[in-house]
């Protein structure tokens, strides 16, 4: 049951989002489209209130009950970035828009972008874990809930290789012999980074 409600979940995340863009900028309804897009964050908690519903009348938690407080911590905390990715996106294609900017080259910049993206793993895990602790105490019963608790291992794996990648990441843009100090100026090519979406 809670695996086919994360399915949900994910399917109405990705409908609200498009289905908001598109409203947005083909449509030209501006009202749907915020409406739609204020719409994505009960979704965290409808996932919530199913499992704790869920929980609450007698259920033992499975699998299925771990994954979906994880799924709760990253979604929480990479959804505006992925609900900003893809509006840049849809602006520049279908409104006008300015291109998507480029990673960023300048030292400081890098060293920003690199900070910003490891704070965003730490929140998600952060959520995650607060989600399967606070299931944890609304059951009352450890042996109920004794599942949830190989769970906070895969967070700790995820922050460790979110650090590495990090330091990483700092430790090139510290070392670049061509790092400026300056943003370049949007006359100077520089070299796109990959283009792709961070996760959900």
């Amino acid at each position: 049951m809670i695996a086919a409600v994360i399915l949900a979940v994910e399917a109405l995340f990705w409908v609200l989002v498009l289905g908001g863009l598109c409203a947005r900028y083909l449509l030209r309804m501006r009202r749907l489209s915020t409406v739609m897009l204020l719409l994505v964050p009960l979704l965290d908690a409808v996932l919530l209130t199913v499992i704790a519903v869920h929980l609450s009348q007698g259920a033992s938690a499975d699998v299925t009950h771990g994954l979906g407080a994880l799924y709760l911590g990253f979604t929480v905390a990479y959804g505006h970035s992925v609900i900003t990715w893809a509006d840049v996106r849809f602006a520049h294609r279908f409104a006008g828009g300015p291109p998507p900017p480029p990673r960023p080259t300048a030292r400081a910049a890098r060293l920003r972008h690199e900070g910003a993206a490891w704070l965003r793993g730490l929140l998600a895990c952060l959520i995650g874990a607060g989600a399967l602790a606070g299931l944890t105490l609304f059951v009352g019963d450890p042996e109920r809930t004794a599942v949830l608790d190989g769970f906070y291992a895969p967070l700790g794996i995820f922050m460790f290789w979110n650090t590495v990648i990090a330091v990483w990441g700092a430790a090139e843009a510290l070392l670049s012999r061509d790092a400026k100090g300056t943003e370049p100026s949007p006359h100077t090519p520089v070299a796109a980074g990959r283009d792709q979406p961070p996760a959900h």
